[in-house]
């Protein structure tokens, strides 16, 4: 039987846009999940704070079904995954605007599969960013990177550096340290999820960024500020805004 890397938990009926969630994995495992997949679970606080967020919007939702629980060198699973999600995605919906949000290896897979012609932008929380992974093609994306400084599994180190080099390829880039919390998302994890929720329904054009992430889209290609913000405190309720013009 066929794999089918993408599984739905909301589609409406028209969709304008959509949200594609991608959970963690291992370095080399070529098992496949289990029922059991405690990465997946991760996530779901997420996806609730995300289905809520986008209940009147015309918004689907999915998650990226993998293959195998790791990332397996060059075989890069997860990220062909996420790929023939987006494909699947695409040929159901159509050319919709379509977000990113990932953890861990789901984080690294959505910024390798973030060229996929369906990608406006993409939210990686805590992503494991080696130094040799590209990210040319992540031009003309908005990347939001959010990383605990507390981290011991995904060093927060190398999520600036990758950061710093995809904006000079011309991503649009900003990048939040979350104080206190480490790759788990345990400690703060309501600001984990608010933070999430806001950063994603903007990148859909649902309303503005706020006020610093905004600025740091704006910043040149050459320019290293805005990659390690404090992500603040984040209200219960976002602020009610006009959309995005």
């Amino acid at each position: 039987m066929d794999h089918r890397a993408l599984h739905w938990r909301v589609r409406p009926e028209t969709a304008r846009a959509a949200v594609l969630v991608l959970h963690g994995g291992e370095e080399h495992n070529v098992a496949r999940p289990g029922r059991l997949n405690l990465p997946l679970l991760r996530m779901h606080g997420f996806l609730r704070a995300l289905t809520r967020a986008t209940a009147r919007d015309g918004v689907a939702i999915g998650t990226v079904r993998y293959r195998h629980r790791g990332w397996n060198g060059e075989r890069a699973d997860a990220a062909r995954d996420a790929t023939a999600a987006l494909d699947e995605l695409t040929a159901l919906l159509g050319p919709v605007p379509t977000v990113l949000v990932g953890h861990s290896m789901g984080g690294r897979a959505a910024l390798q599969a973030g060229g996929h012609p369906s990608v406006t932008g993409l939210v990686a929380l805590a992503p494991w960013c080696p130094p040799e992974d590209p990210c040319d093609q992540l031009a003309g994306r908005d990347v939001l990177l959010l990383h605990g400084d507390r981290d011991t599994v995904t060093p927060p180190a190398e999520t600036r550096a990758f950061a710093a080099r995809s904006r000079a390829a011309g991503a649009r880039v900003c990048g939040y340290t979350v104080t206190g919390s480490g790759h788990a998302m345990l400690q703060r994890l309501p600001d984990w999820h608010r933070a999430t929720t806001r950063l994603t329904t903007a990148l859909l054009g649902l309303h503005p960024f706020p006020a610093e992430t905004a600025s740091a889209l704006a910043l040149p290609p050459a320019s290293r500020e805005a990659l390690t913000l404090p992500l603040p405190p984040q209200p219960r309720r976002a602020p009610a805004l006009p959309a995005n013009p």
